[in-house]
């Protein structure tokens, strides 16, 4: 199936780009609101091979990234890839001890950060990188080389102005020669010490991404772009970055978090001609604008009476158009499930929705339907360079594990042998850990998860053990599980009651001692993984012959 689409070498993608929109607006920080163009780009891009090139970076080096969104983030990645080394982003809001972990555990020769985010690393935890720079400025902030990149940082300017005396013209745009088969990325679904998963991404994972994209022109020259999911994150790098800088798009670049007042302000400024989103931006839209709107007396009566009721639904349609900007072609709802009720009322009113479905492991994307055609309840239909099954007596009817192949499927887990044998059959068949069904045209209809793997509302992964392993560690606690009750993340906790007895505490102090617990355990988890409370339980948990607990007894 693979060759029904044409895919690009990934490099040669952007060397092509780069030139053929030179003079058009590439990226600008919504903050401060100064724009580069692709020449800028290209020219910024050069100064950073250079210095590459001076520190003894390679192809095939790696070039860890950890920092708050913005047009320097960007750059790195962009320069990182041209220059033929593999880029390792970090989620910035992993906490020190992950960060740490994976820049380690990746074997990066240099780690970009942004301030806030270093002043709470220890630099004598990093083990293996030769230095460590400030992403906002490139200054060096911590030098294992005894002084050579701090040197060479001193002498980048001079070098580069000897490199290039007459400024970076098209014809310098000439980038790495990496082959598809080579990796160019390594994703972390995870940051903590015994669950990092680092998927490796190769040219061609992420090319199938972007011919797609670029082929299915959901960017195009000149269109305009707002990124506000993180860039470190497979759905939000792929479709509000690389395709859009493979055809010209001018992204601006959000920088702050995306609440519904900020979003809607930018996006009334920007006005993108597409918008790719998580379920939790349009449903607290739907909550916070149309609910109040069309529960009102007068409202909710004339949406009763036939005819009227299409009048009410063109309005509310119009409305939310405008709240988006007016100006896009649709809205791409990917990384959640979209709240059923959510879906069937935008749907109702013929607003320009669709839900694509992915993973980090795919770069990200599997399914995806333009809106005109998208069935609700389903998450698009397979792509055409990739192929799904479902592994169910009954496919269309009976859910089963969803299983894949094809161009975007990565290599594998960086160093895990033992996790990439796991998900991967003798046919190169990923299984995904999703259930649901799949019609004959390849349409899929996602039903849950096979795995204990949870997505938060804003499309994080949360892996429940990794919560378990932190919780665990605490006092007063002899073992635990967290589950998702109504959309939060709770805790069930059998206490350490030798421990409390040991310092007199009574039952009735034991809501405040796990309340203390609870503190201490949401500072070292992510903001996504925070649980919301801990419930004691009297007895210990059920366990299978090998101890481990039935998790299955707990998670309804």
């Amino acid at each position: 199936m693979d060759g029904i689409v044409k895919i690009d070498n990934f490099i040669k993608i952007y060397e092509k780009s780069f030139v053929e929109n030179w003079d058009l607006p590439a990226l600008t920080n919504y903050v401060s609101g100064k724009t580069s163009t692709y020449s800028e780009l290209a020219r910024d891009i050069a100064i950073v091979h250079v210095f590459f090139q001076s520190v003894g970076v390679r192809k095939g080096s790696k070039i860890a990234l950890c920092g708050k969104d913005s047009p320097e983030w960007v750059l790195i990645y962009m320069a990182t890839i041209t220059y033929g080394a593999v880029i390792v982003p970090i989620l910035s809001e992993f906490n020190p001890v992950d960060i740490t972990h994976i820049v380690n555990h990746s074997g990066a020769d240099l780690l970009y950060v942004s301030h806030h985010i270093w002043e709470n690393i220890e630099p004598d935890s990093l083990l293996k990188v030769k230095g460590v720079l400030a992403l906002e400025n490139w200054r060096v902030l911590n030098d294992k080389t005894g002084g050579d990149l701090i040197n060479a940082h001193r002498l980048l300017r001079r070098r580069f102005n000897k490199r290039y005396p007459s400024g970076v013209k098209p014809s310098d745009v000439v980038y790495a020669l990496r082959d598809n088969t080579e990796v160019a990325e390594i994703n972390y679904t995870s940051g903590t010490t015994g669950f990092s998963k680092g998927v490796m991404l190769t040219g061609g994972n992420l090319a199938g991404n972007v011919c797609f994209g670029r082929d299915t022109v959901l960017h195009f020259k000149g269109s305009r772009a707002l990124s506000f999911l993180p860039l470190a994150h497979a759905y939000g790098c792929a479709f509000d970055m690389l395709t859009p800088l493979a055809v010209g798009s001018h992204i601006t670049i959000l920088g702050k978090i995306p609440s519904p007042r900020i979003l809607i302000k930018a996006m009334s400024e920007v006005k993108p001609n597409l918008i790719i989103c998580v379920p939790l931006i349009l449903e607290k839209i739907y909550k916070n604008q149309i609910l109040p709107m069309i529960t009102k007396g007068t409202v909710r009566w004339t949406m009763a009476v036939p005819f009227l009721d299409s009048f009410i639904y063109s309005k509310i349609r119009k409305k939310l158009v405008e709240v988006f900007g007016g100006e896009f072609e649709e809205v791409i709802v990917g990384g959640a499930p979209l709240n059923h009720e959510v879906e069937e009322f935008l749907h109702k009113i013929k607003f320009p929705f669709t839900v694509g479905y992915g993973m980090t492991e795919c770069g990200p994307l599997i399914s995806y339907t333009p809106w005109r055609e998208f069935i609700v309840g389903s998450s698009g239909k397979t792509l055409p360079i990739m192929e799904t099954k479902v592994k169910s007596s009954d496919p269309v009817n009976v859910p089963g594990e969803i299983c894949v192949r094809g161009i975007n499927v990565m290599k594998g887990y960086y160093k895990n042998k033992k996790s990439t044998d796991l998900v991967f059959d003798s046919e190169g068949w990923l299984y995904t850990g999703d259930m649901g069904t799949r019609s004959e045209d390849g349409t899929l209809f996602l039903r849950g998860r096979s795995k204990t793997m949870l997505l938060s509302a804003s499309g994080q992964n949360i892996y429940p053990e990794e919560i378990e392993a932190k919780l665990n560690n605490m006092p007063f606690v002899a073992e635990s599980l967290v589950v998702e009750r109504d959309g939060k993340l709770v805790g069930l906790v059998y206490p350490d009651y030798d421990a409390l007895d040991r310092l007199d505490i009574s039952p009735l102090d034991l809501e405040s001692t796990l309340d203390n617990v609870l503190g201490e355990l949401n500072k070292l988890v992510a903001p996504y993984e925070r649980i919301s409370k801990l419930i004691p339980m009297p007895n210990e948990f059920e366990k299978t012959p090998k101890r481990s607990i039935k998790r299955y007894l707990y998670t309804t």
